[in-house]
């Protein structure tokens, strides 16, 4: 009985504490979870593994895939973004699917980041 006491006496303590917890988060204008209401303008800046880095780069389409929204290209080390060669999909509009096809050689500018790589201007070389 005497062990039993003190753990009780803890565990109301702690209960109390979590909600004098979500009570002082509420008050922070933070919802009762803890989590920060999603409202942009008040969200901070992304780090700068979320910024969106512009590229260029030369290669070869290596596949078109229409239902994924991809072209797929074996290209050259990309400086900019110390990239090394490869081959890799990109997200591309169908209207800059439609300009290539597999085995042309082409240029591409494409944007990468946290949303993923998608080209943002192709040419034929």
């Amino acid at each position: 009985m005497l062990v039993a006491a003190p753990l009780a006496l803890t565990a109301c303590d702690s209960e109390q504490s979590a909600t004098d917890m979500d009570d002082m988060s509420m008050a922070d204008g933070q919802m009762a979870d803890g989590q920060m209401p999603m409202d942009s303008g008040d969200m901070p800046m992304m780090e700068s593994e979320g910024i969106m880095q512009m590229a260029s780069a030369e290669g070869t389409v290596t596949a078109i895939d229409p239902e994924a929204g991809t072209i797929t290209i074996e290209h050259g080390p990309v400086p900019e973004i110390e990239w090394p060669a490869m081959t890799m999909a990109f997200e591309a509009d169908e209207q800059l699917r439609n300009e290539v096809a597999v085995g042309e050689g082409i240029s591409f500018e494409f944007r990468t980041g946290s949303e993923g790589n998608v080209i943002t201007s192709i040419a034929k070389q």
